[in-house]
Order: structure tokens, then sequence, then C-alpha cells
């Protein structure tokens, strides 16, 4: 293999006689100039803040912004005003198929899985915002396409490259809460309007706002100042309410630390919305205000199941009584809470300061640092190792891990819509199925108990949407 300061050279001594165009050096290839070209597909709110991250690299050159909404990227273009601006993430990949080495997706949920493939399927790495996708199909799609186009891959958690899950791992690789059995993680999230009706009502399209690009893959439905630019996140058609939002900041210590794969079965319950007396509310196109999920992860290299309770809407957990009275539970965020065969660990939001319990235990913890760090961060971390090129770098979220985290964190949801689902009887009338323990085929993605969850594990696209390897 020709080294890049190899290339230079040789391609130095032919400058006078011969030009090489970019494209003809490969899918993915990066430029013997080591810099690396990105394409935001989402570009204001978080997607401002990630390109900003991104251009914090000296290699790093912004050359193509896309959004749907200009008002909503005014900021970006204003940072990167040479960079070419579009509205169909479709036409820029096509168009700059020769400029762009990579792409940061940071659409609403519901894009997320579409946007991600067309750019690996073009041979571009991908940085995609938390959760990785709206539906548990997608994440596998995802993954597996990771693996086919062999592209250098990065799901948002920045937590994951935070040096409190790696210290808790190491806590937990000495031994000293021993097997873990039960772990229980909370936020205060939604901090937006959920278990609410559905909007209704005419409004005006703003101008600067292409609707129907909006929608995407989702059925369509008129604009509503309810779904954009923020509170689609707690609607189904476009996002995965509070487990979606924080589940993979929170849950990445479960995940990163454990041994676990996928979860064989998941039951919840949520909250009730009372719109009178005795009289119930039911919004099914909402999210609910709140929920509590309970999934089972079988045991891997003789260790037990364990058990995963989730909770959100401000739920928490009895406090351990090994925390003393006036000791934080969690953070704002919220926390996660490990408890083993030995003892206790508890963790902040974003898989923070982990500590063992009681907290006196820190006080003479002498740990081995065992694991490398990412000084530099979740998101030059991927920026170099889309440099370095596929298979080259260590990433703390490629696909494929993000990827079986996505789906396990969303048979929650799956959980949720289940249990909130009305079913017509044979005379018409509406039945409440009640709190089931679904059962689930991970490999066939499939729930075996109760067919009606199964419509919950991926959607049906509109005309021009597509999710095909």
């Amino acid at each position: 293999m020709v080294s890049r300061r190899k290339f230079i050279q040789q391609a130095g001594a032919a400058a006078a006689f011969t030009i090489v165009p970019r494209f003809v050096l490969g899918k993915g290839f990066i430029p013997p100039s080591d810099t690396l070209y990105i394409g935001g597909i989402g570009v204001g709110g978080k997607g401002t803040s990630d390109l900003t991250e991104f251009a914090k690299s000296p290699n790093v050159r912004i050359v193509a912004l896309c959004d749907v909404d200009d008002k909503m990227a005014a900021e970006s273009r204003k940072n990167f005003p040479k960079a070419t601006y579009y509205k169909d993430f479709r036409i820029m990949l096509d168009k700059e198929a020769k400029n762009i080495d990579a792409v940061d997706v940071c659409t609403p949920d519901h894009t997320h899985a579409v946007a991600a493939l067309a750019a690996m399927q073009r041979g571009k790495h991908v940085y995609v915002q938390k959760p990785l996708t709206w539906s548990i199909y997608e994440a596998r799609v995802l993954t597996e396409a990771a693996r086919k186009y062999k592209v250098v891959t990065q799901m948002g958690n920045q937590g994951g490259s935070f040096d409190g899950v790696r210290k808790g791992k190491e806590i937990y690789d000495a031994g000293l809460i021993g097997d873990v059995t039960h772990v229980y993680a909370w936020t205060n999230r939604p901090v937006w309007p959920q278990g609410i009706p559905a909007p209704s009502g005419k409004h005006e399209v703003p101008k600067e706002l292409n609707w129907d690009l909006w929608l995407g893959p989702a059925a369509p439905v008129d604009y509503n100042p309810a779904y954009h630019p923020f509170n689609w996140r707690g609607w189904w058609s476009f996002g995965t309410g509070a487990l979606g939002d924080m589940g993979c900041h929170i849950l990445d210590p479960f995940f990163r630390i454990l041994p676990v794969d996928y979860p064989s079965e998941v039951e919840c319950s949520t909250s009730a919305v009372w719109t009178g007396f005795f009289q119930e509310g039911y919004f099914p196109e909402s999210c609910p205000p709140a929920s509590i999920v309970h999934l089972k992860f079988p045991g891997k290299n003789g260790k037990p199941d364990i058990k995963l309770t989730w909770m959100d809407g401000g739920l928490l957990p009895e406090r351990p009584e090994e925390l003393l009275p006036d000791e934080a539970f969690g953070d704002w965020d919220g926390g996660l809470l490990m408890i083993g065969t030995k003892g206790k660990m508890l963790f902040e939001g974003y898989g923070k300061n982990p500590r063992l319990l009681p907290t006196a235990k820190m006080k003479d913890l002498n740990i081995k640092e065992t694991l490398p760090r990412v000084p530099e961060g979740h998101y030059l971390q991927w920026v170099n190792a889309c440099m370095k090129g596929y298979g080259k770098a260590e990433l703390s979220s490629p696909f494929d891990y993000a990827g079986p985290m996505t789906e396990a964190i969303l048979m929650g949801n799956l959980a949720i819509r289940s249990y909130n689902l009305r079913i017509k009887n044979n005379n018409g009338q509406n039945t409440y199925p009640g709190r089931k323990k679904l059962l689930w085929d991970w490999k066939n993605m499939k729930i075996t108990n109760f067919d009606e969850a199964n419509a919950f594990v991926k959607r049906e696209y509109r005309n021009g949407w597509s999710l095909q390897l």
C-alpha cells in the first residue's frame, strides 16, 4: 500500500503532466492533503454545534450544507459561507459525490436512517446523532450497511467517549460489585409536551420551510408548529420520546460495561392522562408523559440474567440505603444504578462520575487505568478515524455497537406503543390489551406472543423514499 507521503512525492513529480481528480481515488478515500471534506444534513440546532465541533480540527473542511428549513440553517450558513447549500440531501449527495468524504446526519429521528444509508451507499463515512434510528428495523439495516460499505461510523452519544464510563468499566472488571443482576436508569425527560391530543387546524407553511422534505419517509400530515422545529420528539411519527432522546446517553454504561447483547423480553407501564372525571384520554399519536420499561437480558459467559428498569418523566427508583440522605442520586439529566452480588455502582447522566456505594469506598479506591481514554473527544475521534480509513482506528460508538444498543432501547418504545393499543373486538368495541410480557426473537426482529406489537418494528415508507441495502 502506498503511503500518503510517498503518494504526494509521486504525484508532485508527475504534476507537470497530469492532475488526478479526487473522485478517481475511490469511495471514502481521504485525499493526500489529509483533509476531510464534510457535508451536513440537518444543520440547524444540534447540527450547528456538530459542525462547529468537527471544524475544530485543522484537517476538516465543511463544504456542503443541507436543511429543509432556511431559518434553521442560517447560523451554519453564516459559519461556513463557502459551503454549498441544499434543501434535499439526495440532491446534495449526488451533486457533491466528488467533493465530500463524510456526512453528519442531525435531522429529526424519522429521517436518520434514510439519510445515513444514502450517504453510506455512496461510500461516505457517517456520524449520526442519537438515537441512531427511529425504528428497530432501521437500526439493523444501518448496522449491516456499515459493514457492507466499509465506512467509518459513529453515533452521537458523546458520553460514550467520556472518562467516566471507562473508569466504571475498570471498577466492574476489578470485581468490586460482582455480577450485576439489576440495573435502574432514569431521566427527567420529556422536557417537551407529551401525552396530548394530535394538533389540528390549518397553518400556513413558513416560506423558508419545505414541509414535504421535512416529512421525508413519514406518512403525510399537515404542517403544524407543534411538530417543527423542536417538539417533534414527542410524536411517534417523527420522534422516539424520552427513551429515544436520553436512552443512548444514560444507558451507555449498561451496554458498554456489562456482557449483554439483545433483550429476550420486555414489558412496561405508562402514566394515564385524565381529561375529565373518569375520562381517560387516548392519544396514540403522542408519546406518554411518563413510562416505566422492564427489559430482561440473558446472561453471557456464565453470568446471571440482568433485569433493566428504565424510568422517565421524572419518575425515580428508590434511593439505595447505602447513599447518604444528602448525597446526589444522579444529576439533572438522570442517572444509572448497577446492583451486583458484591456491591452497587452509581452513575450520573451521560455516564459520568461512577461511584461505589457507599461513596466512602471511593476515598481509598486505587484502580489501575487499563482502558485508553479519548482526550480528543467524541467528534474528533470520528474525524481522526475517517482520516485513517475504515477499520484503522478505535471508535466509541461505531454502528456495530450503536446499532444493537439502539435496537434494545427502541424495544422499550415498542412495548410502550403496544401497552397503549386499543384493539376492536368482534362487537366493534375498543379493548385494552393490558400489560403484557412481550417475548422477543431478536434474530428475526419479531415479537412471538403478541403479533399486534410487530407493527412497531418498522414503518411503511412513502413513495420516493426507501431503505434498501
